[in-house]
């Protein structure tokens, strides 16, 4: 006859609870020690940091130097690569960008204009380039960024420079004609992925509120997808969303996280019209950025109105093997019919084939105007 199994036994089930309790807790305790470790890690590093901010600003430097942060990110990005980590790229660019924007808020605290309000795409930029540890200034339009960097009411702008589905952003190149002393010194690539958000059904969508390049990002999808709306221009994709939120019948074409701020529901994801929609950003300064070896510059120039001028200016580049990343023509807004030519390559200004390149362009040039060399971005996900 069978024995019956001691009630006070474990079976093997219960056995296998009782281990991975005990490893869970092991490993929990492993977990607390590193944080503890890290917090002082971080502390420490910080005490660094200011110390370096309190030196700039005996010597009259700035305390934001995008070249620096930018060697920051490919030393710990190097390391990460080399140990295997299993963190992606982008978790470890986010927790730096977190630690820098701290320290960096100990030493000033930055204030950065936007086009407003939250959770546009230009406050995500903004975000994304300067942590959370700033003073972000939502402004009504790209013109009040520049007016604010000129004025020195905020240290930085983040304006939009292009798009890849609608090109050139006209507001922001015609701001640079009238600005030529700001300065761009840094570049945000956003992935821009557009949603349709409501608090109402597909079906009742009687109008469609967004910023009118939204609008033309996602033009195509709209039309097949919900023709009998109204598409409404608004300044921002954030203030569409708030608009859905308080109009029955009304939708919004806005980001994921203006969404969640304004408690909308993501009717459709990701219905922009070009899958790989990009939109640049440039922050603008009155500050220089240094060198990194992965750099752009931006230029703006105008040239004779002769046959070949422009094929003799973009020449230049030509000999001296300088890659070109983007170029634009634009009305000059002179009496006569000429355009002005805004260009970026690759290279900064105080590189010597750049420095030679830009001294052999000014004389094909009526007028020629370095924009600003600034640490070349890498693409993110808004």
């Amino acid at each position: 006859m069978a024995r019956k199994a001691d009630g006070n036994s474990a079976t093997p089930n219960n056995q296998s609870v009782t281990r991975t309790a005990t490893q869970l807790k092991q490993l929990r305790s492993q977990i607390d020690k590193l944080d503890i470790e890290i917090v002082k890690l971080i502390n420490q590093r910080a005490a660094f940091a200011a110390e370096i901010g309190r030196a700039k600003l005996e010597q009259g430097e700035d305390i934001f130097s995008p070249a620096r942060e930018e060697e920051v990110y490919q030393n710990v990005l190097q390391v990460n690569e080399k140990t295997k980590g299993p963190l992606p790229e982008m978790t470890i660019r986010a927790i730096f960008r977190e630690i820098m924007s701290g320290s960096r808020a100990l030493q000033k605290l930055h204030k950065i204009a936007y086009l407003g309000p939250e959770y546009s795409f230009s406050h995500l930029a903004a975000v994304e380039h300067f942590g959370q540890s700033v003073e972000l200034v939502p402004v009504a339009s790209i013109a009040a960024v520049f007016e604010e960097v000129d004025r020195e009411h905020v240290d930085f702008g983040i304006v939009p420079i292009e798009n890849s589905t609608d090109g050139r952003v006209s507001d922001t190149l015609d701001m640079f004609l009238k600005m030529r002393h700001l300065t761009i010194c840094g570049e945000i690539r956003l992935r821009i992925h557009h949603n349709l958000v409501a608090n109402c059904e597909h079906q009742e969508i009687r109008r469609i509120y967004s910023k009118p390049q939204a609008l033309s990002q996602c033009r195509n999808w709209l039309a097949k997808n919900v023709p009998h709306a109204l598409l409404k221009d608004v300044s921002s994709t954030a203030i569409a969303a708030e608009l859905a939120q308080r109009e029955p019948g009304a939708a919004a074409v806005a980001s994921r996280q203006a969404a969640v701020r304004y408690g909308l529901r993501i009717l459709f994801s990701q219905i922009e019209d070009m899958p790989h929609n990009e939109t640049r950003f440039a922050v603008i300064g009155h500050h220089k950025a240094g060198r990194t070896g992965n750099d752009k510059t931006g230029i703006m120039f105008r040239l004779p109105h002769n046959p070949g001028s422009l094929v003799e200016a973009l020449d230049v580049f030509k000999q001296h093997k300088i890659n070109l990343t983007w170029i634009e023509s634009y009305p000059a807004q002179t009496p006569k019919p000429e355009y002005l030519f805004f260009i970026d390559f690759e290279g900064h200004q105080e590189d010597p084939k750049v420095s030679k390149a830009l001294k052999a362009l000014g004389e094909h040039c009526h007028e020629l105007t370095v924009l600003g060399s600034y640490p070349m971005a890498k693409m993110v996900v808004g």
